[in-house]
């Protein structure tokens, strides 16, 4: 059922392009000449293009909600994941490594994780090579 209203949806989704391609923007409609009244005058030409335009638009939303209902319902979940679900007990905690003397902030991570901080000059510029 699904496919066959995709394939549906795709048939007046191409209708409606050609419908509108059709039109000229001056309200001509399909520029074509022939006798002052009747169906096929520029007139009534423009009257068909955009009646078709306007139903092609009203099958198509409505089709494209009825798609979407669809498409929800088919693949819904029929029951809730709940393995990731939160086990109890707050995570633990991770202090923040505190800040030298020197107010060097980086200093202080890397001396907690057992590196020495780097040497640089007196004035606090960082050395290019070592």
């Amino acid at each position: 059922m699904f496919t066959f209203l995709l394939v549906v949806q795709a048939i007046i989704a191409t209708c409606l392009v050609t419908v509108i391609l059709m039109q000229r923007s001056e309200g001509g409609g399909l520029g074509m000449g022939g006798s002052p009244s009747g169906f096929m005058s520029a007139r009534g030409a423009a009257d068909f293009l955009t009646r078709s335009t306007t139903v092609l638009a009203t099958v198509f939303v409505m089709l494209s909600i009825a798609l979407a209902v669809l498409a929800s319902v088919k693949r819904a979940p029929s029951q809730i994941d709940t393995s990731l679900a939160k086990q109890g007990g707050a995570p633990l905690e991770q202090q923040a490594p505190a800040a030298p003397a020197n107010g060097d902030p980086l200093a202080g991570a890397a001396q907690s994780v057992g590196q020495a901080p780097p040497q640089g000059a007196a004035n606090g510029a960082v050395p290019l090579a070592q």
